[in-house]
């Protein structure tokens, strides 16, 4: 038999005790991770050497998190109605050339690793959408709310699709080393991720091509919508 340590478990009760009096998250996680070092004999050195490793490694989950209040702050003062203003001064602009833009845009910089430059939170919803609306409405006048979905739903069609067919051709994008890895694993060798790039530009030149065709339609298609839904209803 042999005797059961409980004391590095004190951080749960700290933990429970600090979130129910609601004290700041923050300094409830951190005296909990002091107590469980404590508890577990840790230097005040090595204390330091892990809450900084794990700041480290959950970093970017950190910064996900920061970005949701900041595009909501920047929403609430009139982010989305100043990207529409902007737009609507700007005569020859439409929602398929604002759309087609990005998409080349998006695809190029997904190409060379920069696939945090855009995203649907950060760029699509706040920024792409209620400017491709504004070229929508500064022509056509105030939209129905199926041709608003419609256009918000090709904003993110863009987005996805450049990102997805961009990023492959990063040779050190997670996806592209792990088809190496994969390859080689199975006895297949002389494949390189930079093989597996160079492959991968036919592809995403032609989603470029297909999808930059079909926002070439989508003018067509949201002035069919418009002219369906303010046409007359006829008088029976």
């Amino acid at each position: 038999m042999f005797d059961l340590n409980y004391w590095p478990l004190i951080g749960i009760p700290v933990v429970v005790i600090g979130f129910a009096l609601r004290f700041n998250p923050l300094l409830v996680v951190t005296f909990a991770g002091l107590a469980t070092g404590w508890a577990v004999n840790l230097d005040f050195i090595s204390l330091l050497q892990t809450f900084g490793e794990k700041f480290m490694n959950s970093r970017q989950l950190a910064s996900f998190i920061l970005i949701l209040p900041v595009i909501a702050l920047l929403e609430r003062y009139g982010l989305q109605q100043r990207a529409r203003d902007w737009i609507s001064q700007i005569k020859t602009a439409t929602s398929a050339r604002i759309l087609a833009l990005y998409f080349i845009v998006r695809e190029c910089s997904a190409a060379l690793g920069l696939i945090s430059l855009g995203g649907q939170a950060q760029t699509v919803r706040p920024l792409l959408a209620p400017m491709a609306l504004g070229a929508a409405t500064n022509k056509y006048g105030e939209l129905p709310k199926p041709v608003k979905d419609m256009i918000s739903a090709h904003a993110a069609a863009v987005d996805n699709i450049a990102v997805f067919f961009g990023e492959d051709i990063f040779i050190a994008f997670g996806a592209v080393l792990l088809m190496d890895a994969f390859l080689k694993e199975n006895g297949i060798t002389g494949i390189e991720p930079l093989h597996i790039g160079l492959w991968a530009i036919p592809t995403a030149l032609c989603a470029l091509v297909i999808h930059l065709f079909r926002l070439a339609r989508l003018e067509s298609k949201i002035a069919k919508a418009v002219q369906k839904y303010n046409a007359p209803e006829p008088i029976l």
